[in-house]
């Protein structure tokens, strides 16, 4: 294929949501700058990508080092003068609580995930506003927008990337042709959750429905194409989100109940810092080793009625006295009247 002429660097780009987009965007013709830690990856990402009909270069980068950043920025300027898009792709993670991480490896994924993608922004834009236009493209997580146990430092840091991009849309307000995006998939099937650090004692699984990196980087490639200030992945994605709006207590129960039974394997593991410090191996590839353990059907058959379950428990004990408490709530502090009156309907419709 002929080259287009357009430009788009990519970090994180030897696995997983990185690697396939920068193949998907080789076989549209762009020109494509990869840049991560491994050397050995890097080579063979970009030889896929040359396979798949565009060009592409290398730059050996650390996210967490500036000097890095503007090097691989440097690098992508060489080729047309301009930069069309850029990707901020680079993250990595720690499995266990807050307590059990250490706090050097809750500081690198901190480093890597939030200052990788800052350091990523301030390279480009003086580019993108001497071009007075440009891509760039901020991969998040549906974890951008609601927590979850086990990964307390990845929440924070996809959190503080989606208010990047929001900083960064209110300070390129006068800039209409400069667009800022967030991409915010699901699990994903990636080396991710083999490569991070783990303090469970367990192998680390995604959750049902995993999605391929493919899927998601077509999502990518067509926020290039056609910007748009978020895109979740997969779409329905938000009413996941609605739901959590709409009754907190009892999803955050049902997730932490099914995280618990599914997101950790039998496999044990001892305690290990993965890939933070550095990587573990020399090559990569899009996909991970390790299936989701709980099909999307049986995830789906568990989580409804232990959902009504729980919100049906929780509303239970706001209405009734606790255990030992038989004082009525005092003046003022009474459930609102639509509160009690839903209850009732539940219990009604319940049989209770």
């Amino acid at each position: 294929m002929a080259s287009n002429g357009k430009v788009v660097v990519i970090t994180g780009a030897t696995s997983g949501i990185g690697r396939a987009a920068a193949v998907q965007f080789a076989e549209r013709g762009w020109h494509v700058v990869l840049g991560a830690r491994r050397q050995l990856a890097l080579e063979q990402a970009a030889l896929e990508c040359r396979a798949a009909g565009g060009s592409a270069d290398i730059v050996q980068t650390d996210v967490r080092r500036e000097e890095d950043v503007l090097n691989l920025a440097r690098v992508a300027l060489e080729h047309t003068g301009e930069v069309d898009v850029w990707v901020n792709n680079a993250g990595v993670t720690a499995f266990g609580s807050l307590e059990e991480i250490p706090l050097d490896e809750h500081r690198r994924v901190l480093d890597t995930n939030v200052f990788g993608a800052i350091h990523g922004a301030r390279a480009v834009l003086p580019a993108f506003r001497r071009q007075r236009r440009g891509v760039l493209i901020n991969v998040g997580s549906v974890l951008s927008r609601i927590g979850q146990p086990f990964v307390p430092s990845y929440v924070v840091s996809k959190f503080a990337v989606r208010g990047l991009t929001e900083a960064l849309r209110a300070e390129l307000a006068h800039e209409p042709d400069i667009h800022v995006c967030s991409l915010l998939p699901y699990a994903v099937d990636t080396e991710h959750f083999e490569s991070g650090a783990n303090h469970v004692g367990r192998d680390a699984h995604a959750m049902a429905p995993m999605l391929s990196p493919e899927h998601v980087a077509r999502a990518l490639v067509q926020l290039a194409y056609h910007p748009a200030r978020e895109r979740h992945v997969p779409r329905v994605a938000v009413l996941g989100l609605a739901l959590h709006a709409a009754f907190p207590r009892a999803v955050e129960r049902v997730l932490a109940d099914a995280l618990g039974k599914w997101h950790f394997g039998e496999q044990q593991e001892p305690a290990r810092s993965g890939n933070l410090f550095e990587p573990e191996r020399r090559g990569g590839e899009a996909r991970g080793q390790r299936p989701a353990l709980v099909s999307t059907a049986r995830l789906l058959a568990y989580a409804a009625p232990r959902l009504l379950t729980v919100q049906l428990e929780l509303m239970l004990r706001a209405l009734l006295p606790r255990h030992g408490d038989s004082a009525a709530p005092p003046p003022g502090l009474e459930p609102p009247p639509r509160q009690r009156k839903r209850v009732a309907a539940i219990m009604a419709g319940n049989g209770a």
